[in-house]
Order: C-alpha cells, then sequence, then structure tokens
C-alpha cells in the first residue's frame, strides 16, 4: 500500500489543493482548513451544503503569512493571516462556539460579492483551536475548521466500488479527504485501528459520516439529480442513521509526507 494523493483545503468548502507532499503537525496538514467564511450577523459557518458555488472559489496559500482568493468573474485577492488576538469574531461551526480573528473588511466584500451574502473571512491561530470530541480522542487532540477532525483517509480502491456500484466514474475530490491510499482492499480501512505512513504514526478515530455534499460536482458545483453516490452508499453503508464512507484520523506526532510513500497496518 501507498500514500497516492494528498490534498489541502486552505478555506473551509472551497477548493482542494493537491499536495506531492506535506508537513504535518498537531492540526493535520500544515495549512488545512485554518479559514473559514462565516454569516456576518450569526457567525455561522458557510460550506458548500448551503452554498453550492463555493466550488468555484480557490483559496491557497501564499507562503505562510498570506492567502490568494481567486473565484469567476472576481479579481484575486490577497488576504494577510490577521494578528491573533485583534478584532477577534464570534463563530460558531456545529456545536463549537470560539472567537477567532477576523480578515478584515477587504475580504468580506470580495467574498460577500461573489456569494451574493454578507459574510465575513475568519482565520484560527493554534490557540484557538477546538478540542476533537473526547469519545474518540484524548484530552489536547485540537482541530482547526474541520468539521470533527484533523485527517480524513479514504481508500483508493473503496472510491472505485462506489464508482463501480454507482455505474459511472466518481471524483475523489466529493469526498474531500487529505490522505488517499492505493493498494488496499475496498473499505479495507474500516478494519485498521493504527497506521504508519513513511516515518509517522496515525491513529484511526471514527469512520466519517456523509452529507448531500458528496452529490456536487466538485468542478461546477451541479448537483445530481439522481441524490448519487449519496443515495447507492445508503443502500449499503448506512448505520444508525448515519452513511459513512472514510476513515478520521489523528497525527500521533510531527513530519513529513510525501506520495509514494509506503502505508503500513499497525493495529
Amino acid at each position: 500500500m501507498r500514500l497516492s494523493a494528498l490534498y489541502r483545503y486552505a478555506l473551509k468548502s472551497a477548493q482542494g489543493e493537491p499536495l506531492q507532499h506535506s508537513s504535518v503537525d498537531a492540526l493535520g496538514l500544515t495549512g488545512d482548513r485554518r479559514w473559514m467564511v462565516v454569516d456576518a450577523e450569526s457567525g455561522r459557518f458557510l460550506t458548500q451544503r448551503l452554498l453550492p458555488q463555493m466550488t468555484q472559489l480557490q483559496a491557497l496559500w501564499q507562503g505562510t503569512t498570506c492567502l490568494r482568493l481567486q473565484a469567476p468573474g472576481l479579481q484575486p485577492l490577497i488576504v494577510e493571516v490577521p494578528d491573533a488576538d485583534a478584532a477577534l469574531r464570534g463563530v460558531t461551526i456545529w456545536k463549537d462556539s470560539l472567537r477567532v480573528p477576523d480578515a478584515g473588511d477587504a475580504a468580506a466584500a470580495w467574498l460577500s460579492d461573489f456569494l451574493a451574502r454578507p459574510c465575513r473571512l475568519v482565520q484560527v491561530p493554534r490557540a484557538r483551536t477546538r478540542q476533537v470530541d473526547t469519545a474518540y480522542a484524548d484530552v489536547g487532540d485540537r482541530v482547526a475548521f474541520a468539521d470533527g477532525f484533523p485527517l480524513l483517509l479514504i481508500g483508493q480502491g473503496s472510491l472505485d466500488d462506489l464508482a463501480a456500484r454507482v455505474g459511472r466514474p466518481l471524483e475523489m475530490l466529493r469526498f474531500r479527504p487529505n490522505l488517499v491510499v492505493e493498494g488496499a482492499a475496498a473499505y479495507a480501512e474500516d478494519q485498521w485501528r493504527r497506521i504508519r505512513i513513511g516515518d509517522l504514526e496515525f491513529r484511526v478515530a471514527k469512520g466519517c459520516s456523509r452529507c448531500i455534499m458528496t452529490t456536487l460536482d466538485p468542478a461546477t458545483g451541479e448537483r445530481s439529480e439522481d441524490r448519487e453516490p449519496l443515495a447507492t452508499l445508503k443502500t449499503y453503508r448506512e448505520r444508525e442513521g448515519a452513511v459513512y464512507f472514510g476513515q478520521n484520523l489523528i497525527a500521533l506526532g510531527r513530519g513529513q509526507l510525501q506520495l509514494g510513500m509506503p502505508v503500513e497496518v499497525l493495529e
């Protein structure tokens, strides 16, 4: 088995960035989901679930101090990482409420124009991240703006099996993984508890429950009229009212990942 793809999502629910290599820190891939768009009035997080046009939004790190925003019909915008303790804004992501730095009026106006609703851009410094659900993690395990866990892994064999069941090719980016593993049987990752990629170990925390976002074409933002692949997943991957595909991971240390690295199951 080997690591066949790496994806980073600098801005939650924007386009994924394929990587050849990445460092891994306590929050997952370095720079992953450190930015988020929120409703200007409520501070509630905004994603493709509500705004499919976010599939057309590109956000790429420029070094470690700036984010470059790009979208159809707009001039690109460079946004600096805000001061960690200045202009704090109350935001909500799922059940978590926290105060994080606001990225300023220029970014807010640019995103509000593109998304056609008043919104703000926020960024999370390490000291203001969230505790991972302690039902599946240790006290001190942290996550930035990912839904619940620092990393998501999917086996290529699992996607291939799902595509065969649906009857058409499926893009891996529908499922927004950070890590893709090639060479394992379909859904083999369901049985893993601890793995090693290169020299770095990971704990498998829990399966990833899936939502309507999987029905969006990541290239166009169009929703599939037949609700695929979610409809097919429900026929064989549903339990206790949730549909699972992929596994959430927590890194047991810091290190480097490179495409092609061997993947070893430890437990």
